[in-house]
């Protein structure tokens, strides 16, 4: 029980380390949003199509999966493209570190959703740590809010890509308790580049014609940020509560603005290391000490 308890949290950590590349690697990718989107699921789907052919089990699984859970699936990757869409836009208004503060503001969307419509009580101590992340969040991207001018429309719309995702952790919640890793993400990822794949055509952003940087970073993308960064945390989600599971990857402002200073030059101002260093605050209190994660060790040892 113990290695399994290590290896969920180890999958939460590797997970805010790979989903840190995707802002950097979507700049470097020379294309409009929703082509960038687009072609990173499509890329995410080729790349787990062998293994869903090769394998007997998921194939079956998927064969019977029911039409209620088909229709929750196609709105999961109904999410996941929108979120997508407006994140990814949100990077041509504004800077890598307040777009990524302000799409990981998902776990409020979250807890609000719960609280509202399933009547569920949050712990004090969840909303002690969300509240610490959250206040990092906000040193961090302060100066883009009050500062005004074009920056306010990319915060808005990482805003919008935040109550986005917020949606896709909810519905994967309910699908990952009776539906495997790869037969849950293989049609949702399809799903989601199919719809931004229409989006693109929509929006006469072409699918192709973009020099091997764009191409490369996209594939990139889908294979460090997709397949490894969120299949972790649908993992994940298997054991913990999607609260938990969303403020985890609060973590992503960190180690995206680490890597934006890296890779691109942009230098973390003294009230983006002082709102980082809440964010993880923020993340390890509650999944240190909150009832939604201590839930983990109760799923592991009944089995499920």
């Amino acid at each position: 029980m113990r290695a399994v308890n290590t290896a969920v949290y180890c999958a939460l950590g590797s997970g805010i380390i790979a989903i840190s590349f995707g802002s950097i690697l979507a700049r470097l990718a020379e294309a409009p949003a929703p082509a960038i989107g687009a072609l990173r699921m499509a890329f995410s789907s080729l790349i787990l199509l062998p293994f869903v052919l090769t394998s007997a089990g998921t194939r079956a699984e998927l064969a019977r999966i029911s039409r209620g859970d088909l229709r929750l699936l196609a709105l999961s990757g109904l999410f996941l493209a929108l979120h997508f869409f407006l994140w990814i836009s949100s990077l041509s208004f504004t800077g890598v570190t307040s777009s990524v503060v302000f799409v990981t503001t998902n776990p409020l969307w979250v807890a609000l959703y719960l609280v509202i419509f399933r009547k569920k009580r949050i712990s004090r101590v969840f909303w002690l740590g969300l509240g610490i992340s959250i206040l990092g969040g906000a040193i961090i991207a302060g100066r883009d809010v009050f500062a005004g001018g074009p920056r306010w429309k990319g915060d808005l719309l990482a805003l919008g890509g935040a109550v986005a995702i917020a949606g896709y952790f909810l519905v994967g919640s309910g699908l990952r308790g009776r539906i495997s890793l790869i037969a849950y993400v293989f049609p949702v990822y399809t799903c989601a580049a199919v719809l931004l794949s229409i989006a693109a055509m929509a929006s006469g952003a072409p699918l192709g014609g973009y020099g091997w940087e764009s191409y490369g970073a996209c594939a990139i993308m889908a294979l460090v940020c997709q397949i490894l960064g969120h299949s972790l945390f649908n993992w994940a989600l298997r054991y913990l509560e999607a609260t938990v599971v969303a403020i985890a990857a609060l973590g992503e402002p960190v180690g995206a603005s680490i890597l934006a200073l890296l890779i691109l030059g942009e230098r973390a101002v003294s009230t983006e290391i002082i709102g980082g260093a809440a964010i993880l605050a923020g993340i390890f209190y509650v999944l240190r000490f909150s009832p939604e994660a201590a839930e983990m060790k109760e799923r592991i040892g009944s089995g499920s």
